[in-house]
């Protein structure tokens, strides 16, 4: 459930960081043809720009930077997952290839599968959050009086989300332990991916854990324990203080 302790910055966000870190943007894109060995041949990310919503209606954009706010709250060590572009990167996947599973087998027949075997679902995941943000915000309008998501206190959010995650809360055609598993995995990717794609604005993840990002080489660090890193992370773009300005 999701309660004080959850909510707390350090024991989030440890725990997470090396799983997020390693598989966050893995989908992004995809080398087909054998590898790029002649210059030029490579599909390099596309960096995310500022902009309106590519998938996300505006309340539902509302409904999800207010949610992601919650699952990795602001404090004095930086900022929470609205601040940082979660929802930014959520929005940016679910308008590519991973909303519509592009890269996915999804033909049925559909069973249950294990933790091991990957996404089950029959659903995509831009149908999925479609669904289960529409689910929800016709359960929140039902049980606070006409409210959406981003009006209720911080903690009937956190109630409300407890409640999408252990299943108590029922909500029309959606399993929401699943939506909420969805939303939390896709929220972790976004602090923790490379800032190319839209979320961990200012490296803030990478900076939260001490990750180096894509530095060329720190090999002289690989055996230097118990020491903190004393440079700054770096992006595939670089870093902000490396760009001409024109």
């Amino acid at each position: 459930m999701i309660d004080g302790s959850r909510l707390s910055r350090r024991s989030f966000l440890v725990s997470t960081a090396a799983l997020a870190i390693a598989g966050s943007a893995a989908r992004a894109r995809t080398i087909t043809g054998g590898m790029p060995w002649e210059p030029g041949t490579a599909s390099p990310p596309l960096q995310v720009r500022a902009g309106p919503w590519a998938f996300f209606t505006p309340d539902e954009a509302a409904t999800v930077e207010a949610a992601v706010d919650r699952l990795i709250p602001p404090d004095e060590r930086g900022p929470g997952g609205k601040d940082a572009g979660c929802a930014v990167y959520i929005d940016r996947q679910l308008a590519g290839a991973y909303g519509k599973a592009s890269a996915l087998y999804m033909r049925p027949p559909f069973m249950p599968g294990t933790a091991m075997q990957g996404y089950q679902a029959q659903d995509a995941p831009a149908a999925r959050y479609r669904n289960g943000l529409k689910a929800l915000a016709d359960y929140i309008k039902a049980t606070f009086v006409g409210k959406a998501f981003r009006d209720l206190a911080a903690a009937e959010q956190d109630q409300v989300l407890s409640g999408l995650e252990t299943g108590k809360i029922a909500l029309k055609d959606v399993k929401s332990a699943e939506f909420f598993a969805l939303l939390l995995q896709n929220t972790q990717e976004g602090f923790f991916a490379d800032p190319v794609y839209g979320g961990n604005k200012d490296m803030a993840g990478w900076k939260l854990v001490g990750f180096p990002g894509t530095r060329y080489d720190y090999r002289d660090w690989v055996e230097r324990h118990n020491e903190v890193y004393p440079l700054p992370p770096v992006s595939i773009m670089g870093r902000p203080e490396w760009t001409v300005k024109d």
